[in-house]
Protein backbone atom coordinates (compact mmCIF):
# COMPACT_ATOMS: atom_id res chain seq x y z
CA UNK A 1 0.00 0.00 0.00
CA UNK A 2 0.96 3.63 -0.95
CA UNK A 3 0.69 6.40 1.34
CA UNK A 4 -0.33 9.96 -0.41
CA UNK A 5 -0.49 12.95 2.19
CA UNK A 6 -2.53 15.87 0.50
CA UNK A 7 -2.19 18.79 2.34
CA UNK A 8 -5.03 21.37 1.77
CA UNK A 9 -7.02 23.89 3.97
CA UNK A 10 -10.17 23.38 1.87
CA UNK A 11 -12.06 20.33 2.81
CA UNK A 12 -14.04 20.52 -0.29
CA UNK A 13 -10.45 20.35 -2.32
CA UNK A 14 -9.10 17.67 0.07
CA UNK A 15 -12.23 15.26 -0.61
CA UNK A 16 -12.15 15.66 -4.62
CA UNK A 17 -8.53 14.87 -4.20
CA UNK A 18 -8.99 12.33 -2.20
CA UNK A 19 -11.78 10.73 -3.72
CA UNK A 20 -9.64 10.86 -7.18
CA UNK A 21 -7.33 9.24 -6.44
CA UNK A 22 -8.37 6.07 -4.37
CA UNK A 23 -10.84 5.71 -6.88
CA UNK A 24 -8.57 5.87 -9.79
CA UNK A 25 -4.92 4.14 -8.73
CA UNK A 26 -5.09 0.84 -7.04
CA UNK A 27 -2.93 0.06 -4.02
CA UNK A 28 -3.04 3.40 -2.06
CA UNK A 29 -3.95 5.07 1.07
CA UNK A 30 -4.52 8.84 1.54
CA UNK A 31 -4.05 10.99 4.68
CA UNK A 32 -5.56 14.38 4.73
CA UNK A 33 -3.74 17.37 6.62
CA UNK A 34 -5.77 20.64 6.58
CA UNK A 35 -2.28 22.88 6.99
CA UNK A 36 1.01 22.72 6.61
CA UNK A 37 1.35 22.64 10.54
CA UNK A 38 -0.76 19.12 10.35
CA UNK A 39 1.16 17.95 7.80
CA UNK A 40 4.40 18.24 10.10
CA UNK A 41 2.54 16.45 12.34
CA UNK A 42 1.68 13.61 10.16
CA UNK A 43 4.94 13.38 8.47
CA UNK A 44 6.23 11.13 10.71
CA UNK A 45 3.55 8.30 10.44
CA UNK A 46 5.23 7.67 6.74
CA UNK A 47 6.85 7.38 5.09
CA UNK A 48 4.73 8.58 2.34
CA UNK A 49 5.20 7.80 -1.76
CA UNK A 50 3.64 11.28 -2.29
CA UNK A 51 3.06 14.20 -0.95
CA UNK A 52 0.33 16.78 -2.50
CA UNK A 53 0.15 20.26 -0.91
CA UNK A 54 -1.63 23.54 -1.47
CA UNK A 55 0.44 26.74 -1.73
CA UNK A 56 -1.84 28.80 0.49
CA UNK A 57 -2.48 27.59 3.92
CA UNK A 58 -3.00 29.27 7.76
CA UNK A 59 -0.20 29.01 9.57
CA UNK A 60 2.72 27.18 7.59
CA UNK A 61 2.33 27.51 3.90
CA UNK A 62 2.87 24.86 0.98
CA UNK A 63 6.25 26.33 0.15
CA UNK A 64 7.37 26.69 3.67
CA UNK A 65 6.64 22.71 3.94
CA UNK A 66 8.41 21.69 0.70
CA UNK A 67 11.61 23.40 2.61
CA UNK A 68 11.18 21.84 5.23
CA UNK A 69 10.47 18.16 3.38
CA UNK A 70 13.67 19.18 1.85
CA UNK A 71 16.25 20.28 4.45
CA UNK A 72 14.83 16.46 6.79
CA UNK A 73 16.55 13.36 5.59
CA UNK A 74 13.55 11.53 6.19
CA UNK A 75 11.70 13.63 3.68
CA UNK A 76 14.35 14.79 1.58
CA UNK A 77 13.58 12.56 -1.66
CA UNK A 78 9.70 12.51 -1.51
CA UNK A 79 7.99 13.29 -4.23
CA UNK A 80 5.85 16.91 -3.42
CA UNK A 81 3.54 17.81 -6.11
CA UNK A 82 2.33 21.65 -5.46
CA UNK A 83 -1.65 22.44 -6.05
CA UNK A 84 -2.41 26.33 -6.38
CA UNK A 85 -4.73 28.46 -7.82
CA UNK A 86 -1.50 30.66 -8.51
CA UNK A 87 -1.38 29.77 -11.99
CA UNK A 88 1.53 32.18 -12.96
CA UNK A 89 4.99 30.48 -14.00
CA UNK A 90 6.82 32.72 -11.47
CA UNK A 91 4.95 30.88 -8.88
CA UNK A 92 5.22 27.53 -10.24
CA UNK A 93 8.88 27.72 -10.96
CA UNK A 94 9.85 29.02 -7.36
CA UNK A 95 7.63 26.10 -6.02
CA UNK A 96 10.36 23.71 -8.60
CA UNK A 97 13.06 25.60 -7.07
CA UNK A 98 12.25 25.60 -3.84
CA UNK A 99 12.30 21.74 -4.79
CA UNK A 100 8.73 20.39 -5.61
CA UNK A 101 8.69 17.78 -8.06
CA UNK A 102 5.55 19.20 -9.85
CA UNK A 103 2.92 22.23 -9.95
CA UNK A 104 -1.17 21.49 -11.06
CA UNK A 105 -2.42 24.88 -11.28
CA UNK A 106 -6.62 25.10 -10.02
CA UNK A 107 -8.84 24.16 -10.97
CA UNK A 108 -7.66 20.90 -12.47
CA UNK A 109 -9.25 17.85 -13.95
CA UNK A 110 -9.49 14.68 -12.31
CA UNK A 111 -7.52 13.16 -15.23
CA UNK A 112 -4.49 15.86 -14.61
CA UNK A 113 -4.12 15.02 -11.25
CA UNK A 114 -4.23 11.67 -11.46
CA UNK A 115 -1.63 11.63 -14.28
CA UNK A 116 0.93 13.94 -11.78
CA UNK A 117 0.37 11.49 -8.86
CA UNK A 118 0.66 8.52 -11.02
CA UNK A 119 3.99 10.12 -12.62
CA UNK A 120 5.53 11.12 -9.15
CA UNK A 121 4.80 7.59 -7.45
CA UNK A 122 7.40 6.66 -9.61
CA UNK A 123 5.51 4.08 -11.90
CA UNK A 124 2.69 2.94 -14.00
CA UNK A 125 1.69 1.18 -10.61
CA UNK A 126 -2.12 -0.93 -11.40
CA UNK A 127 -4.65 2.14 -12.28
CA UNK A 128 -8.42 2.08 -12.21
CA UNK A 129 -10.40 3.44 -15.05
CA UNK A 130 -9.93 7.21 -14.44
CA UNK A 131 -13.56 9.45 -13.16
CA UNK A 132 -14.74 12.10 -16.32
CA UNK A 133 -14.12 15.22 -14.85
Amino acid sequence: MRKILVVEDSASTRAFVRSTLESSIADVEVSEATSGFDALRLLPRGPYALVISDINMPDINGLELVQFMRKTDAHRSTPILLISTQSSERDRQRGLRLGANGYLAKPFASKALVDEAVRHLGDEGPRKEAPRG
